[in-house]
C-alpha cells in the first residue's frame, strides 16, 4: 500500500494525506497531480505493509519524493 502526502515548504507539520493506492505508478501520478500548479508544495510517497511498531504506529518507508 502506498500513501501519498503533500508537504508545504518542506515542513513536516504541513503533511497532508492525499490518497492511498496499491500501484506504485498510480501513486506517482496522483502525487504529481496533487502538487501541480501549487508553488512551495512537494510530495512524499510512503510504502507500508501494514506492520506496526510497539507503540501502534504504522511502519512506513519513503519510496519517492518530489
Amino acid at each position: 500500500m502506498y500513501h501519498i502526502y503533500t508537504i508545504k515548504n518542506k515542513s513536516e507539520f504541513s503533511k497532508t494525506l492525499v490518497a492511498e493506492t496499491k500501484d506504485y505508478d498510480e501513486a506517482l501520478e496522483k502525487a504529481e497531480k496533487a502538487i501541480a500548479g501549487k508553488e512551495g508544495y512537494n510530495y512524499v510517497v510512503e510504502e507500508t505493509d501494514g506492520s506496526m511498531n510497539s507503540y501502534g504506529e504504522l511502519l512506513t518507508t519513503v519510496v519517492a519524493e518530489g
